[in-house]
Formats: C-alpha cells, sequence, structure tokens
C-alpha cells in the first residue's frame, strides 16, 4: 500500500494532481479542499495516501493531513460507499463536521452531499454512528434546532446515550422547545 508521498507537484487538474516522486509521475485523485493546500506547480508537496485496488484499476487518493485520510478510510469501511462517494463526503465535511452530523442526525446535511440521497442518508447514518462513537472522541457541539435540544438536555446533566435515544425518534420539524419538552416527557417515563 502506498501510505505517503512526498515529491514535485507537476500538474494540477480540477480533481488530481500529478506527483513527480523520484521520476515517477502519480495520480492522485484530490478533494478541491486538498487541491487549495497544495502549493503551486514546481514545488514540493506531500500527500497523505489511500491506494484503492480493484479488479481493473489502481487509484491513488490524497490528503493533506492523516485525519482527513483516516476520514476517507472509515467511509469506505461502510457498505455501499466506495471511493467516489467517500471523496465526495470528504470533500463536503471535515472529519468534526461529519461527527457532528451524525451525532446530530441531520439527514438533510447528508443530502447536500452529490450522490446521497434520503436513504442513501439514512443508511449512512446508521453505519457511520457505531463507527465514529468506537473512535472514542469528544463530539462538537451540533447547530440547529436539533443540536440547541441536545445543549439543553446535557445542561440539564442527561447523559449522551440518553439524549442519543430521545433525539433519534424526534421528528425534525418540531421547534427546539417542543423537542426538549417531548424529550423530558419520555426521559421522565424511563425514570
Amino acid at each position: 500500500m502506498i501510505g505517503r508521498l512526498r515529491g514535485t507537484v507537476v500538474g494540477r487538474d480540477p480533481d488530481a494532481v500529478v506527483l513527480d516522486v523520484g521520476g515517477v509521475g502519480y495520480v492522485v485523485a484530490l478533494t478541491p479542499r486538498t487541491l487549495a493546500a497544495l502549493p503551486s506547480v514546481g514545488e514540493e508537496a506531500v500527500l497523505h495516501t489511500h491506494l484503492h485496488v480493484r479488479e481493473d484499476q489502481l487509484a491513488l487518493f490524497g490528503f493533506v493531513s492523516t485525519e482527513d485520510r483516516d476520514l476517507f478510510d472509515l467511509l469506505l469501511g461502510i457498505s455501499g460507499v466506495g471511493p467516489k462517494v467517500a471523496l465526495a463526503i470528504s470533500a463536503t465535511f471535515t472529519y468534526d463536521e461529519l461527527r457532528t452530523v451524525v451525532d446530530a442526525g441531520d439527514l438533510d446535511s447528508l443530502t447536500t452531499v452529490p450522490g446521497i440521497g434520503k436513504r442513501s442518508a439514512e443508511k449512512l447514518m446508521v453505519e457511520l454512528r457505531p463507527k465514529l462513537e468506537a473512535r472514542g472522541e469528544p463530539v462538537s457541539a451540533a447547530t440547529g434546532p436539533l443540536g440547541e435540544a441536545r445543549a439543553a438536555l446535557e445542561s440539564l446533566g442527561y447523559g449522551p446515550d440518553e439524549i442519543r435515544g430521545t433525539l433519534a425518534s424526534m421528528p425534525r420539524d418540531l421547534n427546539v422547545e417542543e423537542m426538549v419538552r417531548r424529550s423530558l416527557k419520555e426521559l421522565g417515563s424511563q425514570s
């Protein structure tokens, strides 16, 4: 596997770069964010890479940081997610942003990714949650009504598992006050 490349940028496309490493030109697919972070043609660059092997193709995907590459690898571990969809998700969200979206159950944000519809977003949400939680890193505060409801319940002393359980089934069209009221009712009946 090719995990990292250091070489001279010899060509740039909107979604790829050619990196000359010891006389060999590697074509590396990138997100627009990664491409913007790379130096100009003729300068040296370092990319953390993932080599995707298929029966009929070898493809290199490059990232500025190991965290971005790890997110890509994590996404590839989900059934039905190939390198193009994983790259599209990586182009749309950073790791922290994706973790916030999944934690908040924000399907609408996931559907902004090209190639992800409502059903795909629901499936991704179900499969991503345990993978992200297994990493055990803190979650960024979610935004919007769901995030505000989560923050309100946290301030009242409820734990992440209790909050996640009650907000998971909550209709997304409710306002913050109604979400909190229903959550408190449900959490009170569990005691």
